[in-house]
């Protein structure tokens, strides 16, 4: 039976023994810190170059030593399983590679620790820039990135401390609801108020949208009653169960609805089905979110398109001009009818 023969390490004391330098110098240049020990770039150069070819496990301060830029940038994301999370992690990949760029993104599940815990592991990682999508507290992670120097910019949701790219959640949700009540209109013969189902009442795209959505019944002359307001998360199973609890079992007069993301309309339409209200007994249908295989899940569904490729372009402009300056760019979404 051949032997194997096990591979030595390289340590941090051959290294000192290749380089002449003592072991605590060794240390003090990989981690980063050769500068306090008033080390020379020159030697830390060196040694970093000859740990590189002796195959030693630098850190990430080690690679540093030549440049100040570490050419890696993180994204926060909520959530992978809808398209439109799904797309801005896609087409942030694609452009920060295009830059040569190495691209690292985590998913924090709307959870405020998890999206700090991740913050910090990506500062560690001496990260050029952060984007944070969808954060549920924007601010406390600017301040957290302000302290080391990172830039961040908000992308989705809004913060106050960094630059943000958002979609125009006002004027997109006004024109789905202008749309869905005339198809309730051109249904049913009268107007009458839809509901809004979806979204955090503390959410700033939720705010926006309910604007558009009450400013679109208002020029109808109608006002929306709080009850047809079911403002209660996003999640599939915990819509379904607010119109379970919300209609019983009495008889179910749906003028319309807006629906305030596609893992909204999945509780909604599960619902619907359980009620048997498909087929030509849908009611009229609006989601301010986008996916192509909606239009298996019935008729008089209308979705909004929020521009992705156009948010992506604005998000690296500001990082490609170095721009730290407080501004919020708001993009155009799409009414796809």
């Amino acid at each position: 039976m051949t032997k194997i023969e096990k591979i030595k390490k390289t340590t941090i004391y051959d290294l000192a023994k290749l380089t002449g330098v003592s072991a605590s110098a060794i240390s003090a240049i990989l981690n980063g810190t050769w500068e306090k020990r008033r080390i020379s770039k020159k030697l830390a150069e060196k040694v970093t170059k000859i740990a590189e070819e002796q195959g030693y496990e630098l850190n990430r301060q080690a690679s540093l030593l030549r440049s100040k830029k570490s050419n890696v940038i993180g994204m926060l994301v909520p959530k992978y399983d809808n398209r439109y999370f799904g797309s801005i992690a896609e087409r942030f990949e694609e452009m920060a590679r295009e830059r040569n760029m190495l691209p690292i993104i985590t998913c924090t599940r709307r959870d405020p620790k998890l999206e700090l815990e991740a913050a910090r592991v990506m500062l560690s990682w001496q990260v050029d820039w952060i984007i944070a999508t969808g954060a549920t507290f924007p601010d406390k992670i600017a301040k957290l990135c302000q302290k080391v120097g990172v830039p961040v910019i908000n992308l989705d949701l809004p913060g106050t401390l960094a630059p943000s790219v958002i979609s125009d959640n006002y004027d997109g949700a006004k024109k789905l609801t202008e749309n869905i009540l005339t198809q309730s209109i051109s249904l049913y013969g009268t107007v009458q108020p839809l509901y809004f189902i979806g979204g955090r009442k503390t959410d700033h795209n939720t705010t926006e949208r309910l604007k558009g959505f009450i400013d679109a019944h208002a020029a109808h002359g109608i006002n929306v009653p709080e009850e047809n307001l079911l403002i209660r998360g996003y999640s599939m199973g915990n819509i379904a169960l607010t119109l379970e609890e919300i209609f019983g079992d009495d008889d179910i007069h749906l003028p319309g609805i807006f629906v305030n993301s596609t893992i909204s309309l999945e509780g909604v339409v599960k619902w619907l089905t359980q009620r048997n209200l498909t087929g030509e007994k849908q009611p009229p249908l609006g989601c301010f979110d986008w996916d192509p295989f909606a239009s298996l899940l019935g008729h008089n569904i209308s979705m909004v398109r929020q521009d992705v490729p156009a948010m992506l372009d604005a998000v690296f402009e500001i990082i490609d001009n170095k721009e730290t300056a407080l501004k919020t760019v708001e993009i155009p979404p799409v009414l796809i009818k």
